[in-house]
């Protein structure tokens, strides 16, 4: 141990005893405390931090079995962070010891001690305790994280009819472990959707585990997934553990999973289905318990029915499905979006008090906003941080579509055709699915599919 690192607490009733450790001890701690009486041990440990305590374990001499050490070592891991405890005294044993580590004490000497062997178990304890602070300070890290990353993303924004449906599918599903496949165009907030299930769940003790697999290829995909052994592949240079192992325990956000190609498909439902995985180039399978959570914004039924995503696989990780609605169709929604933005990047780039003009607002809510949700908040952000005005006007957000127009109408169009299409193929057929779906060109279930989307009966 360094000089002078740490601290440690005797307790001892022999005053020889506790000078002869301090005066050893006071050259290595940068705080050494005697006791001789353990009912004033609590009391210090109540006052002050100690990294060590160093406990005899009798204090009657007539009783020499350490049960009064036992006692109080039992009162000392009743702490909410407690030391750790190296147990000490002249009447050693064998299960002495082990009762003493069973009962949280990490080492035990014998007095008389050696210097040389006391100074390398209190070495050794002391570093435990420094690595057992480490852990709490990154688990309190990480919580911290989580929360700042949960204020950055913040609570969901909007009122409408569709979020709060939205809002109630997430009470419902999240203290479940049911796989969920969220689906929306970009910007809608699928990760926001993901993390606040997983916030909700049992689970949410342990971080979200994210993996974007539209930025993922061949043994790339299946590294960053599975893990894999030193020598898999040619820049595998040491054992690495993938998402799936780290996330056990968690929950798994796969994004982007409309992209992984066909063959990879089957390999992520396998996993799934035995709930294990193998590292590439490994052949021990490793049990994985998760609670997988997928996004897409691509029109999964329709991979499906073009043989570009594997049926079996979307039964497997859509037992409840979230549509996130596009901001175009959240009815008053975009005022409280923006008034939310624009004081988060009015508090960020020090402009106090900015607002906007009613006309302005006006230009928000008829635009249609194509990148939806994100597309609003860089227009606020690009707007705070080039305005030197306190009211943001027309002109300080520009469009290349002015108002909820050209793409929003054909976009409409396009849905009506749809489903005046499917209305009239059901009529002409005497609404037999089969042959309508056949006039259609499309499969049965797409045929479902178009149905449940227009409220076609």
């Amino acid at each position: 141990m360094k000089t002078k690192d740490g601290s440690i607490l005797i307790v001892d009733d022999d005053a020889d005893v506790l000078f002869s450790a301090k005066m050893l001890l006071k050259d290595y701690f940068r705080k050494v405390q005697i006791v001789n009486d353990p009912d004033d041990m609590i009391g210090w440990m109540d006052r002050e931090s100690f990294d060590v305590v160093l406990l005899d374990m009798n204090y009657s001499g007539s009783d020499t079995t350490g049960k009064e050490g036992i006692r109080w070592l039992r009162k000392i891991m009743q702490l909410e962070h407690p030391p750790v405890v190296v147990m000490m005294t002249a009447y050693g044993s064998v299960d002495l010891a082990i009762q003493a580590i069973k009962e949280g004490a990490v080492d035990f000497v014998i007095k008389p001690w050696q210097n040389e062997k006391l100074l390398a178990t209190l070495s050794s304890a002391y570093k435990l305790k420094s690595s057992k602070k480490e852990v709490y300070q990154l688990q309190i890290a990480q919580k911290t994280l989580g929360e700042d990353i949960d204020k950055k993303f913040g609570e969901f924004v909007g009122q409408s009819p569709l979020m709060r449906e939205i809002y109630t599918i997430i009470d419902k599903v999240a203290k479940t472990d049911a796989n969920v496949l969220i689906l929306g165009e970009n910007g809608t907030g699928k990760e926001l959707v993901a993390r606040s299930i997983h916030r909700q769940s049992l689970r949410a003790a342990k971080a979200l585990i994210s993996v974007d697999l539209g930025a993922l290829t061949g043994n790339l995909f299946e590294s960053e997934l599975f893990g894999h052994v030193k020598g898999a592949y040619t820049d595998a240079r040491e054992d690495r553990a993938g998402r799936f192992e780290i996330a056990s325990g968690s929950t798994l956000f796969l994004d982007e999973i409309g992209n992984v190609p066909l063959p990879l498909q089957a390999k992520l439902l396998t996993a799934l289905q035995n709930r294990q995985i193998t590292r590439l180039g490994a052949n021990k399978a490793i049990p994985v318990d998760i609670r997988l959570i997928c996004a897409t914004n691509m029109q999964i039924g329709e991979k499906v029915d073009s043989g570009e995503f594997r049926e079996d696989l979307l039964y497997r990780i859509k037992t409840i499905e979230v549509n996130l609605p596009p901001l175009r169709e959240r009815e008053g929604d975009i005022p409280l979006l923006a008034d939310y933005f624009l004081d988060v990047y009015c508090r960020k780039y020090r402009k106090p008090g900015m607002k906007m003009s009613a006309d302005t607002l006006k230009k928000l809510e008829q635009y249609s906003w194509p990148g939806n949700v994100r597309e609003l908040q860089h227009a606020i952000e690009r707007a705070v941080i080039m305005s030197d005005a306190r009211i943001l006007k027309p002109h300080d957000f520009f469009f290349k579509e002015s108002v909820k127009g050209k793409n929003a109408k054909e976009i409409l169009k396009l849905d009506d055709l749809e489903m005046t299409a499917v209305q009239k193929a059901l009529e002409k057929n005497d609404r037999n699915i089969s042959k309508a779906a056949k006039e259609l060109g499309l499969s049965r279930a797409a045929l479902y599919r178009k149905m449940e989307k227009y409220g076609v009966k």
